[in-house]
């Protein structure tokens, strides 16, 4: 099974990069993903001014150092994500019930 991981790659002024920069950059990275096979996957990179926080399913860190040689992207910091959180964590019902609660309270004040 796929272990989820976070990758930190510091990239000075990446947040400037232009559309076509960002499609050369997953291009490349798509076709090295192919040839590596079924063992890494990118889900999703969010990008801030000058670093990106990349998402893989990935079964180790060995296969996301090898994609990361090959694409010539830097590695500064892998983190294997433990646990999701979301608001649905609680789970519905009770987001509902509290929400439900709130408003029985605002009709008894008044």
């Amino acid at each position: 099974m796929l272990k989820k991981y976070i990758i930190e790659r510091n990239l000075e002024g990446v947040g400037n990069s232009s559309e076509d920069d960002f499609r050369k950059m997953t291009g490349s990275s798509n076709e090295i993903l192919r040839n590596l096979g079924p063992d890494i996957q990118w889900r999703e990179s969010y990008v801030t001014g000058d670093k990106v926080y990349c998402v893989y399913l990935a079964n180790d860190e060995n296969i996301l150092r090898e994609h990361a040689k090959q694409a010539n992207f830097p590695i500064d910091k892998i983190s294997e994500v433990k646990t999701v959180l979301d608001p649905t964590t609680t789970g519905l019902q009770t987001f509902l019930r509290g929400t439900d609660t709130k408003e029985k309270q605002t009709e008894v004040r008044q």
